[in-house]
């Protein structure tokens, strides 16, 4: 019941900041383990109060899933998200990884700075959530910038992961752009998704071996916001 009780907090959080589809999921989540308990439970008493609980989250459910649906065919559906300073649990998956799914199959990704070592990473550890979250991709397109400094690293970098990707069955392709300003990761399922500071928003560890240097939820963060439409696609 506590891990229910938490999962199930944090879906009504959620609710609260209309991020409607993480929300769906939390309430899923959370129904799914009072479920689990519901049948392993003898006392009639309890089982009724536990019943009346999965009642009322999947109406609730029910109505946030309408109302996504119906924002998204309206071309109204807009959350915003917004990531504090030194804030933990903001990694890519627990960030966007909802709005990634089996029916995405092209992915176009446009942030000025995949440069550096560490902003290289930042859109390797992307990609692997791509690939796991959305199966069937095909293709991912990365529009980026350029300078003198550090374009070496950042061709060598980008072709060792074209190849990499290449064996899990997806093509990279890399543009380059001096006037890219914008950043924005666009799913052909029509999911758009605006940060602030792109894919750039972790701060440093103080080394390799302090944890956030591998799990991203555990990473502070800089600020920024996050901004998630849908487009209606013709």
């Amino acid at each position: 019941m506590e891990a229910a009780g938490s999962v199930l907090a944090r879906a009504v959080e959620l609710d609260k900041e209309k991020r409607y589809t993480e929300a769906s999921i939390c309430y899923q989540e959370g129904i799914q383990i009072l479920l689990n308990v519901f049948k392993e439970q003898t006392n009639e008493t309890l089982k009724k109060g536990i019943r009346e609980k999965i009642e009322n989250y999947m109406s609730r459910a029910e109505k946030l899933k309408k109302v996504v649906e119906e924002q998204k065919k309206a071309g109204k559906f807009h959350e915003e998200i917004h990531i504090e300073d030194d804030s933990t649990g903001n990694s890519y998956e627990r960030v966007f990884g909802s709005f990634l799914n089996k029916i995405t199959d092209s992915v176009e990704v446009e942030d000025p700075y995949i440069r550096t070592t560490h902003q290289l990473f930042n859109f390797l550890r992307f990609c692997e959530l791509v690939k796991k979250k959305s199966s069937s991709v095909k293709r991912i397109v990365l529009t980026t910038g350029q300078d003198e400094k550090t374009s070496q690293q950042q061709s060598s970098g980008l072709n060792e992961l074209t190849e990499s990707l290449a064996q899990h069955g997806v093509t990279l392709e890399v543009r380059y752009s001096a006037t890219l300003h914008d950043r924005a990761i666009r799913l052909d399922s029509g999911w758009i998704i605006k940060i602030g500071r792109g894919l750039d928003y972790f701060k440093p560890t103080k080394s390799r071996f302090s944890v956030g240097y591998c799990d991203m939820d555990f990473r502070k963060c800089h600020k920024t916001t996050v901004n998630i439409f849908h487009e209606v696609k013709s």
